[in-house]
Order: structure tokens, then sequence, then C-alpha cells
């Protein structure tokens, strides 16, 4: 592949992940919330992390994983012009994705080769980069905004209690979901560059219909909440 289709790839590769992340954050998120399940933000942020999974396995660029998270952010801003409320009613859930991805993307980096290689490195990558992440997610939403999530709890504690209380159960999510993202990501390494290829027209159509749909999903969810 030339330099320049490489971009393309990858480009797509962080508008349809991202999508989907975006999607899932509000599709699923309000059917968790709706069946009163327990365990919202761990899923989610297990969701998160699964489908950063599948870039790193896929492309082997923890930088990307930044934009991926960016671009889930911009579909959770579809609430802004639907529901016509303001970006700071929304910062905090906006920090976790935010944080998730480059939380994600340091460690990743980090971690290297190693963690193509090895399962328990993909494990600890995935825990330890969720805990990062809940801990700047408190810091940084603490100085933003305290939501309910976060003011609930004990002072005492600050960022030690946050973690004990939220950050463990992102992590065991991530942990779980994280190495299997990657493993199908590996699996996809070839055999998606190869179908775009030999069939760049129903490639980028497909690509674009997922797109398409996430976006679509999340308006019309975010829509039904008016």
């Amino acid at each position: 592949m030339t330099s320049t289709e490489t971009r393309a790839g990858s480009l797509m590769a962080v508008l349809v992940l991202g999508s989907l992340w975006g999607a899932s954050e509000v599709v699923l998120g309000s059917a968790i919330a709706a069946a009163g399940l327990p365990w919202r933000s761990g899923i989610l942020t297990g969701v998160g992390f699964g489908l950063m999974g599948v870039a790193c396995g896929a492309l082997g660029r923890p930088s990307l994983l930044p934009p991926i998270a960016l671009v889930a952010v911009s579909c959770k801003l579809l609430v802004v012009p639907i529901l016509r409320v303001s970006v700071a009613c929304e910062v905090n859930s906006l920090l976790g994705v935010m944080c998730d991805g480059l939380a994600l993307g340091g460690v990743a980096l980090l971690a290297g080769r190693r963690m193509a290689a090895r399962l328990p490195v993909r494990i600890s990558v995935g825990a330890s980069a969720a805990l990062f992440a809940s801990a700047g997610f408190y810091v940084a939403g603490m100085g933003v905004a305290a939501c309910r999530s976060l003011a609930s709890v004990p002072p005492l504690g600050g960022v030690v209690s946050f973690i004990a209380v939220k950050g463990l159960v992102w992590a065991g999510f991530a942990a779980v979901l994280f190495p299997v993202g990657h493993w199908a990501g590996a699996r996809l390494r070839d055999a998606v560059p190869a179908f775009g290829a030999r069939r760049p027209r129903a490639y980028r159509a497909v690509s674009a219909a997922i797109v398409a749909a996430c976006w679509a999903a999340s308006a019309l969810t975010i829509a039904a909440r008016h």
C-alpha cells in the first residue's frame, strides 16, 4: 500500500471505530440506564477499550487512540444541537471518553511491541490505562464541574476513593475487553486492507454506511430523551 492509501485507511478506521464508540455511549448507555442495570460506566468503558483494542490490533498505532476518542466525543455532542443543551452540561461525560483515549494511548505506547506478543501484557495495559483514566477523570472533572458521580465520592479519600469505587470496576471491564478487541483487530489486520484494495468502492461504501448508521442511531436515541 502507498503512504496515501495507508493514511486514508487509518482515517477511515478512526472514523468507523470512533463512531461505533460514540454510538455505544449514547445508545447502549441509554439502554443500560433504562433497564436499571448496574456498572453502566464500567460496561461503557469496557466497550470503548474494546474498540480501541481493535485499532491497536489492526493498526498497531497507539497514536490513533486519542483521535478515535475525539470522534466518539463528537458523536456524543449531538445532544447539544438536538436537545439544545449547553456543552457544560455534558463536559464530564466528554472528559471520561477523552481520558480513556489519552490514557490507553500513552500506556500502549509505553508497552510497545510487548503488547502484541503477550496476553498478560495486553490485560495489564487495559487495566492500568483504565485506572489512570479514572484518576485523570477525577482530577479534571473536579476541576471543571463535579458531576453526581464525582460528588458522591467520600471527600476524605479524594482520587483514591474514586479509583476504589469506580476505577477498579472500569479496570476490570477494560482488562477483559481490551484484549478481546486486540485479538479481533489482529485478525482484521490483513483482511480489511485486502478487501479495500480489491473492492475500494464497496469498502468506502460499507465504512460510510457504518459511520452514518452510528450517528443516525445516536441522534434518534438522543431525540427520544426529549
